[in-house]
């Protein structure tokens, strides 16, 4: 009982910390904190679920297309609670500003917002509503939108586990301590899974938007690996969002073709 308390108390904080969903803060327990990243994957389920959920709901709603579009493309940034959004806005300040390492990771922690970043923004947004509008209208199988933030936030999961933490991240370090193979296999094996899940449930189209979350947030991890050396909760942030931004782009491009 004690060890399956201690994996509920894990998914708990991890629900706490990156879903819009209130948990009382004060049933942080410093034992399971190496539970939290192995967690994340399953808070992208609901944040997947609850998207699937509202995306149909508007769909059958009578509400314009346009509207539907609009409030499925911000949803998922609203359940999260804003925090990917904030990431990838400090992270295109940092990366675009084409300062010496230092300076981009002053810029990093700056919590103001510049050029970059505004415009980095406004560019997501546009192409979100766009790609989610593309689907919408040519009324296809939209089951991927409830996988999608599963396996971005798998991804991150394992971005964190596998690669060197940032020195300048107390939650990257923090987050790693005390996990190992165990946990690095489990984030792998929920990510296997969902894209599993989207073939079976969508095809080929399902197994298209899934690889291209995949390489969207590799591409982007990538980049910022290469730029500071490292990860934090930041540069997470950043690659979430590219990559359910890639999938989104692919889901709306292949019901073209």
């Amino acid at each position: 009982m004690l060890y399956i308390k201690r994996y509920f108390n894990g998914m708990r904080m991890s629900f706490s910390m990156f879903c819009f969903i209130p948990v009382p803060y004060h049933l942080w327990d410093e034992q399971c904190v190496n539970l939290v990243l192995p967690c994340f994957p399953l808070v992208g389920a609901l944040i997947g679920v609850l998207w699937l959920g509202i995306a149909k709901l508007l769909n059958v709603s009578g509400v314009h297309p346009v509207l539907a579009a609009a409030v499925t493309a911000v949803a998922p940034f609203v359940l999260s609670g804003l925090l990917h959004l904030d990431g990838f806005a400090d992270t295109c300040d940092a990366i675009m500003s084409r300062r010496p390492a230092e300076e981009k990771l002053r810029i990093l922690k700056d919590p103001h917002m510049g050029v970059f970043s505004t415009a980095a923004l406004c560019m997501i947004v546009i192409l979100q509503f766009a790609s989610v509008y593309a689907t919408l209208d040519m009324d296809k199988n939209i089951t991927p939108l409830a996988l999608i933030p599963v396996i971005s936030r798998g991804c991150a999961s394992a971005a964190i586990l596998f690669l060197d933490a940032l020195p300048e991240s107390g939650y990257g370090k923090l987050f790693k301590e005390n996990t190992g193979l165990s946990h690095k296999l489990f984030v792998i094996a929920v990510i296997i899974a969902a894209v599993c899940l989207s073939a079976v449930y969508a095809g080929l189209y399902g197994l298209i938007a899934s690889a291209a979350v995949i390489l969207g947030y590799a591409g982007s991890m990538g980049i910022a690996y290469r730029e500071f050396h490292g990860v934090s909760g930041d540069l997470a942030g950043y690659a979430i969002v590219i990559g359910e931004l890639c999938g989104l782009l692919l889901m709306g491009v292949a019901v073209c073709c």
